[in-house]
């Protein structure tokens, strides 16, 4: 699952006063061929670390046996053997550390980070972009940095987006970019600290629809072989009107388009789009969930595509008037702002996460909340959803005005017993809820406040 950037949530805040579960291993972001236990585990101790992105700088919190632990460590590009230059450049604001993603790449044994910068100045050419390796290490990151190598060209953007997966199924992991026009750009492995990445392409979508923007990678296991596959998610014209659409990049030795254009919106698009994959159905397909917060103005919805043996077949769409989900839907709510997917009740269909940031909770405007809808047989539904806000008993404080709590979610094993646990909060603040896991699903029994916000990647 890719970051989702917080800039919309951030303004309307200032104007007012973001593959998991089943028979699917490998999640977004994560190389299933990768040496190091996991994809995230920047030290090599066995336990999965945090990335928590942000704007000219990334943190890192290193896991522990019962999650995350104290050590905490900040880079920015004046941190030392970091390329670049921090700070504004050009107007567009210092992009480092804005999207993330993690994987070995170097097959040493250690998980790496990929650190994007889309504003970066590069040779002189203005908002080129770069993306920034940091090398894992048996002390962490920060040991030594690589620039990934791309001809720098003006307003480029390179970086805009990123994922990792093995896409050509060589067991190696590669590294998806996408620049802020109209291209991916995938790297094989393997990489080097000398700067060396194997075979290099270019993927740029054309059809009945023209993508002016990838505004969203997201990958995981779509298909049956071993390979990962990439969706992009973008805007484009059709029929003059803008859209939202989703495009499948079918991984293989040779990684090409699907046929299949997906339409999320046909009017009015989501311009910062989350999405994650997983086999919500168990039927060995991985689904495609993305948000499109602008449906039925801004009550949102989640798009559901469901996979098959050649990529995207059928979608459904999901809100808060679908049966069962517990609360109503309401103008602006941001229904599906943040998704995050894994199994939460131990019955072996993943469920999804959905934050909706823009709920009123009793007379508190944008207070926030998030749902969890479960997966099943016919797919996710919302029977026998969760809903859980500040008012919910057992859930620490109360709700506040434009708290937009939900804004932030994310589903992991964090103590270590299996049940894919829960953290929840606003990305305007610097803490999150940790809600526990059990047979019954997320509890409230035992909820506790970490200092650690839930933006990393799945």
């Amino acid at each position: 699952m890719f970051t989702r950037r917080n800039t919309r949530l951030v303004l309307a805040t200032a104007a007012a006063v973001s593959l998991t579960g089943g028979l699917l291993t490998l999640t977004t972001g994560a190389a299933s061929a990768s040496p190091a236990k996991y994809a995230d585990d920047f030290n090599g101790d066995g336990y999965r670390d945090y990335a928590i992105p942000d704007y000219g700088e990334f943190t890192v919190t290193y896991g522990t046996a019962t999650g995350p632990g104290s050590t905490t460590k900040t880079f920015t590009q004046k941190s030392a053997g970091v390329p670049g230059t921090a700070g504004d450049a050009g107007g567009y604001g210092d992009g480092f550390g804005e999207d993330l993603a993690a994987a070995d790449l170097n097959r040493d044994g250690y998980a790496d980070l990929a650190v994007a910068d889309r504003s970066e100045k590069v040779n002189g050419k203005v908002s080129a972009g770069a993306v920034t390796i940091m090398w894992g290490a048996k002390s962490g990151l920060g040991t030594k940095a690589t620039r990934l190598p791309v001809k720098a060209k003006s307003h480029l953007s390179f970086g805009n987006e990123l994922e990792t997966g093995d896409f050509d199924g060589d067991g190696k992991a590669d590294l998806a970019v996408a620049d802020g026009l109209d291209t991916v750009h995938i790297y094989r492995g393997g990489f080097t600290r000398a700067g060396k990445t194997g075979k290099v392409t270019k993927h740029t979508r054309s059809g009945p629809t023209h993508t002016f923007e990838p505004t969203g990678l997201v990958a995981g296991k779509v298909t049956k072989d071993k390979t990962t596959d990439l969706y992009v998610l973008g805007q484009g014209y059709r029929k003059d009107k803008m859209t939202q659409d989703a495009w499948l990049l079918r991984g293989g030795k040779t990684v090409k388009w699907s046929d299949k254009l997906v339409a999320i919106n046909n009017s009015e698009p989501d311009y910062d789009p989350t999405g994650v994959v997983a086999d919500f159905d168990k039927d060995g397909y991985g689904d495609l969930a993305v948000s499109d917060t602008s449906y039925n103005k801004g009550a949102g919805s989640v798009v559901v595509v469901r996979g098959g043996k050649s990529g995207p077949t059928a979608k459904y769409r999901l809100t808060q008037a679908t049966s069962g989900v517990a609360t109503a839907a309401s103008k602006s709510d941001g229904f599906g702002y943040e998704l995050s997917a894994g199994d939460t009740n131990r019955d072996g269909y993943p469920d999804l996460a959905v934050g909706v940031p823009g709920e009123k909770v009793g007379s508190a405007k944008d207070a926030g909340g998030f749902h969890i809808l479960r997966g099943g047989k016919k797919g996710l539904a919302g029977t026998g959803s969760q809903w859980f806000s500040r008012a919910t008993e057992g859930v620490p404080g109360n709700p506040k005005e434009y708290e937009m709590f939900g804004s932030a979610i994310r589903l992991r094993d964090l103590d270590g017993d299996g049940d894919k646990d829960l953290l929840a909060g606003s990305v305007n603040r610097e803490t999150s809820l940790f809600f526990r896991a059990s047979a019954s699903g997320i509890t409230t029994g035992t909820v506790t406040e970490l200092s650690l916000k839930p933006g990393f990647p799945q």
